[in-house]
């Protein structure tokens, strides 16, 4: 089985443009491809997670993978599956946030002389002369199969800026950039950037005559068709500054029952043959795979260590004996407590991260989904007293949210 075979198995793919010549070219480790990264956060995520994963297979491969962090299109933004224009940065926080996504991207695949390379689309874009683009490019794009694409249906409705307008065409000239200096021939990226990848194709045959190739890799979602990689507070991060490693495990650890199979086809590198065995497990032993999964997928992203940590306090908390010592801890510092030393429930779920708001907090309380230790919480006067924090107790909501709160020393 080729490479090209393995990811149709694994469901990885969704759209391509010339499929007998992409399996060729992938198949012999011919294909020289980018996946572009815009730099919106100081941190990839779990939305990023697909792209990585794929880029790393590809290269196990021999095929060559460029990294591109868009510097440049940071400027602007995509406006793919935007109900409003996206927050516009500095150029600043832009390079700050490409020097980060490299770090983490070293951890998925190999940079080096003949091995993949970064490039920042702000060394060409940002020297452009907007009349000699008009002339070199915007001639090659009609503007009604513009207004077609699917990427800027959702910002038609509230009202599309003429400066993401031209998102497309700065995606489509990287392509063309990347092919007339590093020999690029092929695109990746996710299916909502369908319509941007097909005008870079466009672009290079029309202005070169070459033949240069598309192909998307289906989006994470859940069972519900919504995007995996959300939690209560937010996104889940591969900074273990912003996403936790144990936060991280948890996340894969809780994914649905109908949702672990498919996450461990598309995500981990354990063969297919392993895979369809695991399929065939009873159904008892769910459990069993998501621990697999997610203790795989933290390995992958925060190494062997942190991985054992989580695992670890994973099992201490649902009562397999290991050390709670690796359960996230919250420091509870003195400006939170009263005079006797105590510190408000509401107040340290919130502090904590286990609830967004006071009302949220008062509403899990009400509901009876809070516990401090064995005990369920039911006065919204609740106070953890000195004693149990400077020993170190633990504040759940639900089966899911915890932290071990402990005084700040």
């Amino acid at each position: 089985m080729g490479i090209y075979e393995e990811l149709q198995a694994r469901g990885l793919i969704a759209q391509v443009t010339d499929e007998p010549e992409i399996r060729e070219l992938i198949n012999n480790g011919g294909a020289r491809f980018y996946i572009g990264f815009d730099p919106t956060a100081d941190s990839l995520h779990v939305g990023h997670f697909m792209a990585l994963c794929l880029m790393k297979r590809l290269q196990l491969a021999g095929n060559r993978p460029i990294v591109l962090v868009g510097g440049g299109t940071g400027m602007v933004g995509d406006p793919s599956g935007r109900t409003d224009m996206r927050k516009m940065m500095t150029p600043e926080t832009i390079q700050h946030n490409c020097d980060c996504f490299k770090k983490q991207m070293e951890r998925f695949i190999e940079f080096g002389e003949d091995k993949a390379i970064m490039v920042n689309n702000a060394d060409w874009l940002m020297d452009l002369k907007y009349v000699e683009l008009l002339r070199e490019v915007g001639v090659y794009f009609s503007v009604n199969n513009m207004l077609r694409a699917e990427c800027y249906k959702q910002r038609m409705e509230q009202g599309l800026s003429f400066f993401e307008f031209n998102y497309m065409i700065m995606q489509a000239y990287d392509f063309y950039h990347l092919h007339q200096t590093l020999g690029c021939n092929m695109q990746f990226g996710g299916n909502d950037q369908w319509s941007n990848m097909l005008a870079g194709t466009e672009l290079i045959r029309k202005k070169t005559g070459d033949d240069a190739y598309a192909m998307t890799i289906t989006l994470l979602l859940n069972s519900e068709g919504k995007k995996m990689g959300k939690t209560a507070s937010g996104a889940v991060w591969l900074d273990p500054n912003k996403t936790s490693p144990y936060e991280f495990f948890q996340y894969w650890r809780n994914v649905d029952d109908q949702d672990v199979m498919k996450c461990m086809r598309l995500l981990t590198f354990r063969s297919l043959e392993e895979i369809e065995e695991m399929e065939h497990w009873d159904a008892s032993r769910i459990n069993e795979k998501k621990e697999i999964l997610a203790y795989e997928l933290t390995e992958m992203v925060h190494g062997k260590e942190e991985a054992n940590k989580a695992l670890d306090a994973a099992r201490a908390l649902f009562g397999a004996g290991a050390d709670s010592a690796n359960i996230p801890a919250f420091e509870v510092p003195a400006s939170m407590l009263a005079e006797d030393g105590s510190a408000s429930v509401i107040d340290l779920l919130v502090a904590a991260g286990i609830c967004p708001s006071k009302s949220e907090a008062r509403r899990a309380i009400q509901q009876g989904g809070v516990t401090v230790g064995e005990e369920k919480v039911e006065d919204l006067a609740a106070a953890l007293s000195h004693a149990q924090m400077e020993e170190g107790v633990l504040l759940r909501r639900g089966k899911k949210t915890f932290k071990r709160i402990i005084l700040a020393k």
